[in-house]
């Protein structure tokens, strides 16, 4: 008995000893960095530690899974300003695309496209010249009646009262008139604008060297800054879009994708390396808006820790006094 007791032991230790070693091998091995620039490795990360980013390696030594740093509460704000903004440049692309579905589905060629709006603007045009009809037959209308007036001055009579009230009546359409002319001019300005855009977008999206238009979004990391330009009114912001415009092309290191008054798009990010910058007008109120740049990184782990960098921030915080300084430099000339 005793003797089998001697042969159990050494066993039953070893079988331990052995699940132990598995233990050991199955635990994960740690890197994070703290904030003075240590880099620690270890299987166990101290209570102290853990709001450091820290990635888990592999035995050869490759980051499997990151864990990014716990965020503070200003970086919590800043996220859901910036989830905000994007929310609102999102509806902007979903619309881009669908507003490109319907060109692509409606004309089958850029003849097409240019007779109907030819039609459309022709329609434009006999409505105005009709609105002018009506403002020179009021005109002519009031003229007849204050001669009539200066008839009755002239013979030292006293002008009729309801003479005065079909003046007073004529006078007041012309004034409507004159606000209607007014409004379709602006108005067929605006639509002959949009057509001609429409143009340039059918002419993109149908160029054989250009691959299908994708609009899917790499999320974006943490920034400093949220690349916000605030207008001050229509004329300053119609400026500040091109000069953005500029910006975008500049630090982007993808081809164009959307360009109109109201977002400015490149491609997604192809590579690691890559870098999709837009641009978004975000109405503030009725009469107010801000100019939103957003940077986008491809979704992957190195472009997101590129999305995270300094560079990323440097190109945020430079976007709002690169405007200003461009406007400023615009006003002096």
């Amino acid at each position: 008995m005793q003797q089998r007791n001697f042969l159990v032991k050494p066993l039953l230790l070893c079988l331990l000893l052995g699940l132990g070693s598995q233990a050991a091998l199955a635990k994960k091995m740690y890197r994070w960095v703290d904030e003075n620039g240590n880099t620690y490795f270890s299987d166990q990360v101290p209570p102290d530690q853990t709001q450091h980013r820290r990635d888990v390696l592999s035995k050869s030594g490759r980051v499997v899974e990151s864990t990014e740093k716990a965020k503070t509460k200003e970086q919590q704000e800043f996220e859901a300003r910036l989830a905000e903004l994007r929310k609102a440049q999102d509806k902007l692309i979903q619309r881009q695309k669908i507003h490109d579905t319907v060109l692509l589905s409606t004309y089958r060629s850029k003849e097409d496209l240019i007779t109907d709006i030819e039609v459309k603007m022709h329609s434009f045009e006999t409505q105005k010249k009709a609105l002018e009809g009506d403002l020179n037959r009021l005109i002519q209308q009031l003229e007849e009646q204050q001669k009539k007036a200066a008839a009755f001055e002239r013979n030292g009579q006293k002008v009729p009262e309801e003479l005065l009230v079909h003046i007073n009546s004529t006078q007041q359409q012309i004034q409507q008139s004159r606000v209607a002319v007014s409004d379709h001019t602006l108005k067929q300005a605006q639509v002959q604008k949009e057509y001609d855009a429409d143009v340039e977008r059918f002419l993109f999206l149908t160029q054989t060297n250009n691959p299908e238009s994708k609009n899917k979004l790499a999320s974006i990391k943490e920034a400093n800054e949220l690349g916000l330009f605030y207008c001050e009114n229509d004329r300053q912001c119609n400026k500040a879009w091109e000069i953005a415009r500029a910006f975008v092309e500049f630090h982007s290191t993808t081809a164009p994708d959307v360009f109109n008054d109201k977002l400015i798009m490149n491609r997604p990010p192809a590579i690691d390396t890559d870098l999709s910058l837009s641009l978004s007008k975000i109405p503030v109120n009725d009469d107010e808006y801000q100019l939103f740049l957003d940077i986008r990184c491809r979704d992957s782990l190195p472009g997101k820790d590129l999305c995270a960098s300094q560079r990323i921030k440097d190109i945020r915080s430079a976007f709002r006094p690169y405007v200003n300084d461009a406007l400023s430099r615009a006003a002096q000339q």
